[in-house]
């Protein structure tokens, strides 16, 4: 008989086994709970990318002048944007310098990326900030009520 059981009736203590049992069960699933989502993070699910080379971005009364809106093209951002004058200019919604998501700056005109202060014109090009090369240019199609984007042949 164990000294620690000496004085106590039968089956008051938990056996040692059923207690490193137990506490070799919660070291592991504290040992899995940080594994996993670094696990995830180096070897990410795959995305199904769009096989589609066009999607309607937005409906036609949903732009003001002088606005712009980001919508998914497949995997990735794209960015609609509605000149002051009606016209309609689409491009990548990725910026060429670290991939961070740009958006329509209507008080500058021009389309921004915040994470550096990268600055494109209205036809994609990069005019200021770290951006290296321009967006890549979308194409506008209004199929009736619809906005649609595609990609360029």
């Amino acid at each position: 008989m164990d000294p620690a059981d000496r004085g106590q009736p039968e089956g008051a203590q938990p056996s040692r086994r059923w207690i490193s049992l137990l506490l070799g069960s919660g070291v592991l699933a504290s040992i899995a709970s940080f594994l996993y989502p670094a696990i995830r993070y180096i070897i990410p699910p795959p995305l199904a990318e769009s096989s589609s080379r066009s999607v309607v971005a937005a409906k036609v009364g949903d732009l003001k002048n002088n606005s712009g809106v980001v919508f998914k093209f497949g995997s990735e951002p794209g960015i609609l944007v509605r000149l002051a004058d009606g016209q309609y200019r689409a491009f990548t919604a990725v910026c060429t310098h670290l991939s961070c998501t740009v958006q329509y700056r209507a008080d500058l005109r021009e389309i921004w990326c915040p994470c550096h202060n990268g600055l494109y014109d209205l036809a994609g090009r990069n005019v200021s900030g770290p951006p290296p090369r321009p967006l890549q240019a979308y194409e506008v199609h209004i199929q009736g009520e619809d906005i649609v984007v595609s990609r360029s042949a």
